[in-house]
């Protein structure tokens, strides 16, 4: 897991070989003004969803991992709160292939607050809970072919 300042993402660019077009994708496009929905940068390899997250407590956040893809979420209405655990504390879960997508019960072991300029990056060894808010939060979901 990775938590940066917006204006520090390219150093991350050699961590995976579709990094470099996020960050070109972030220099081109202004987040907050994208309409709501998939946005398709590279086929079903990376993509950014346009998400209006409801407001959740930590609590009713469940942990989730995902076994193809990276996600690379960026809070654009306002902060928010994400719990992570270490994909390998988490018990075994069920898998669904089509969502590429595990959900955990019970709290993370980690929470942090995310600000708009922010990224955090989640890994496929990441356990995370994201949009804990007390608000509806806009938010960027890249998903990255891990």
């Amino acid at each position: 897991m990775i938590i940066d300042s917006l204006a520090n993402f390219e150093r991350y660019a050699n961590l995976n070989p579709l990094f470099p077009a996020v960050a070109q994708f972030l220099r081109q496009n202004d987040l907050a003004t994208l309409p709501t929905g998939r946005h398709v940068i590279q086929g079903d390899d990376l993509y950014v969803n346009i998400v209006d997250a409801q407001p959740k407590t930590q609590q009713q956040a469940r942990i989730e991992t995902h076994d193809k893809m990276i996600d690379i979420q960026i809070p654009i209405s306002g902060g928010e709160c994400q719990g992570w655990t270490p994909r390998q504390l988490l018990p075994q879960a069920p898998y669904n292939t089509d969502d590429d997508i595990s959900f955990y019960a019970g709290d993370a072991q980690t929470y942090l607050n995310v600000q708009p300029g922010q990224f955090t990056i989640f890994f496929t060894w990441d356990g995370h809970a994201p949009a804990i808010t007390a608000t509806t939060l806009r938010k960027a979901i890249f998903k990255v072919k891990a």
